[in-house]
């Protein structure tokens, strides 16, 4: 799994940890229910501003390493 898959899986588990549904999720992160769905899957294009506003939502922080 890539950096980009586990950073979707983690926001999926938390995602359902809080009970929410990926539209729950997209309303209160302010983007759509596909960007949503593109970040739990690792697909897609989300900008990093998107993905830490998703994040963000469920508590999630994003990290770098070097």
């Amino acid at each position: 799994m890539d950096r980009v898959q586990r950073i979707g899986a983690d926001i999926r588990a938390a995602r359902r940890r809080y009970q929410l549904t990926q539209e729950q999720l997209a309303e209160l992160a302010g983007t759509s229910t596909r960007t949503v769905r593109d970040i739990e899957h690792g697909t897609g294009k989300a900008g990093i501003k998107t993905v830490a506003e998703v994040a963000d939502v469920l508590g999630l922080a994003l990290e770098l390493n070097g």
